[in-house]
């Protein structure tokens, strides 16, 4: 693998992803707005410090949009029109562009999460000795929910994998704990909420930004159960043509 050519493609990732308003509307828009909108909004009226709770959860929604959504479904559409298969049979090699891809992945997130901090710390929120521990933990919900956009991009045809991702980017905004305590759902919500990738993420973040030395066990391992098991699943049923 050629790391010019890697890096190249890397860059023009970045391009495309940049100009595409749509996913600059969920990669950006829907994390800063929520955040903005309900840190002055009386639904946590309840909670100690509302804006220490919504960026935890924010920032984890911010890695969902850019991890599973923006990457899945721009997958989708290149392996459609054939750009994968092109691609492929290049010097870049596949796995140069997965590389190029994740290069993408975690340059846009590393601006969302500058971002998101910047907004939390001016709506009052302060930092903490946890902030490593969590970026580590974002890393890891990065790879659960990369590996479910590549799922879904790699199995589904184009029009699918669109409504998909954005139907479960929806519920897992709602069942994530993200906006508001998990502790609200029904009993029986709470307990798919629990299984699924975003509440553990929100959650673990959560943690240890609130006190590092705190890491909640049960959402760990499901985090990492994710983060193993989504990517291998799609390298194994990820199919280069539709």
């Amino acid at each position: 693998m050629k790391l010019r050519a890697v890096l190249s493609q890397a860059r023009v990732e970045l391009r495309l992803t940049v100009r595409r308003g749509e996913s600059l509307l969920v990669t950006v828009g829907i994390p800063v707005g929520i955040l903005v909108f309900f840190s002055k909004i009386d639904t946590l009226s309840d909670v100690a410090d509302p804006v220490a709770f919504l960026v935890p959860g924010i920032l984890a929604l911010a890695v969902m949009s850019t991890a599973m959504v923006s990457l899945g479904i721009a997958t989708g559409y290149e392996r459609h029109y054939g750009v994968l298969k092109r691609l492929g049979s290049t010097p870049l090699s596949r796995a140069g562009l997965l590389s190029a891809k994740t290069l993408n992945v975690l340059a846009i997130e590393a601006a969302q999460v500058f971002l998101i901090v910047v907004i939390g710390v001016a709506l009052g929120w302060s930092f903490t000795a946890g902030i490593l521990p969590a970026v580590g933990l974002l890393l890891l919900g990065t790879l659960a929910f990369a590996g479910l956009g590549m799922l879904l991009a790699g199995t589904l045809r184009a029009e699918a994998n669109l409504a998909v991702a954005n139907g479960l980017f929806l519920v897992l905004l709602f069942l994530g704990g993200i906006a508001y305590p998990l502790d609200r759902l029904p009993g029986v919500l709470q307990a798919v909420a629990k299984v699924l990738p975003a509440a553990p993420l929100a959650e673990t973040v959560r943690a240890v930004l609130d006190h590092p030395a705190h890491l909640p066990g049960g959402y760990l391992a499901a985090l990492i159960a994710w983060a193993v098991l989504a990517p291998l699943a799609a390298v194994a049923w990820f199919r280069w043509e539709e």
